[in-house]
């Protein structure tokens, strides 16, 4: 049986009976996360230049794609990583996904961020490793934009679910968890891909999840099984990793697919959807 966390007053299911549904503020596409649409958001791991995304935003587009996802701040391991063009890359993102109709998502690192990158994004992002910056979680609960947070490396459900809670309780609803893979002594993929979190976290709670099987591998041949794997088990959504050339990317290449290899996805997942009853 599972564990109730009766401490977990907002996000918990005994709460609210019925599954939320987000709808993305300030989204021209009328996006909703949660509901019987699958959420498909792709884009590299980084802004690097407007050329690069405005390349990856186009061919995305074509492939039905309204959400581009894109990062301005990026938490790098080594502190001598391409750490993100900040205002500059925000600023891009914004433009390019204009240029193509598109809803944005970019991660925020800090408190102090919020109201600047809140400017210019429709979904505030945060990341493995700030999911339980508690300040950070605080400053965009104040805010009602939608928020994707996604799963600590080493966090157990119960910790993933009080961080959201801590969203919810400074008065914004529009949570989307996002399980992207936790650290474990298998070394055969960059991460272990928990898929069994997402039935789990929906006789848990509420709020939509989606699954980072890009983060959740680091292999590009896992992606699309993965994907598939975790629409199977009832995601709302997937994140994926875009490049037009993965070889150079500044961040994270060795896990982002060609649009080529996205277009090869949406086409093998496309009977999965159908067989669990969403649509694209």
């Amino acid at each position: 049986m599972l564990k109730t966390y009766k401490k977990l007053k907002l996000v918990n299911k005994t709460r609210k009976k019925t599954q939320t549904i987000i709808n993305v503020n300030g989204s021209k596409n009328k996006i909703q996360i949660g509901g019987e649409n699958l959420a498909i958001i792709a884009g590299p791991c980084a802004v690097e230049s407007e050329k690069q995304l405005d390349k990856i935003a186009k061919e995305l587009s074509k492939l039905g794609v309204k959400i581009l996802r894109g990062g301005a701040y990026k938490p790098r391991t080594s502190p001598y990583d391409f750490q993100g063009l900040e205002e500059k890359g925000l600023k891009i993102l914004k433009k390019v996904a204009t240029k193509y109709d598109m809803t944005t998502v970019t991660e925020i690192m800090d408190p102090r961020d919020v109201k600047l990158v809140s400017s210019y994004t429709d979904i505030l992002q945060i990341g493995a490793r700030n999911m339980q910056n508690f300040p950070l979680l605080k400053e965009v609960g104040h805010t009602k934009k939608t928020v994707i947070l996604k799963r600590g490396m080493g966090s157990t459900i119960e910790e993933f679910l009080s961080a959201a809670e801590y969203i919810l309780a400074e008065g914004n609803p529009n949570v989307i968890l996002c399980e992207r893979g936790i650290r474990t002594f298998e070394d055969s993929a960059r991460n272990t891909l928990s898929l069994a979190t997402i039935p789990t976290v929906k006789q848990l709670s509420h709020l939509p999840i989606i699954v980072d099987p890009s983060h959740g591998t680091g292999e590009i041949d896992l992606i699309i099984p993965m994907s598939k794997a975790g629409i199977a088990c009832g995601a709302d959504g997937l994140m994926i990793e875009v490049h037009t050339d993965p070889r150079h990317a500044l961040s994270d290449g060795e896990q982002s697919l060609l649009p080529k290899e996205f277009a090869k996805l949406m086409k093998e997942i496309a009977p999965i959807v159908e067989a669990v009853n969403r649509k694209f």
